[in-house]
């Protein structure tokens, strides 16, 4: 297996991680269950950028970056609202 493969699927699964600790820190209902899914998705966002990082950096993972008038009709599109 390929080391970018095995990246996009460490990428991949730490994402899920990520949208599963939001989801818990949204619904916990005491202040120590709160903290622990805060903690535990500071943790993962932390790891989630240190892999997009890595992958970047090889070329492997490229965000294009938007056009102003793009951000502009995107803006004006959620001001009419």
């Amino acid at each position: 297996m390929e080391d970018r493969t095995i990246m996009e699927s460490i990428l991949h699964t730490t994402k899920g991680v990520c949208d599963l600790y939001l989801h818990g820190t949204i619904e916990s209902s005491t202040q120590n269950v709160n903290s622990a899914f805060t903690t535990a998705l500071n943790d993962s966002l932390t790891m989630q950028n240190d892999i997009y990082q890595q992958m970047s950096s090889k070329g492997w993972y490229t965000a294009d970056q938007a056009q102003e008038q793009q951000i502009a009709q995107v803006r004006q599109k959620f001001s009419n609202k």
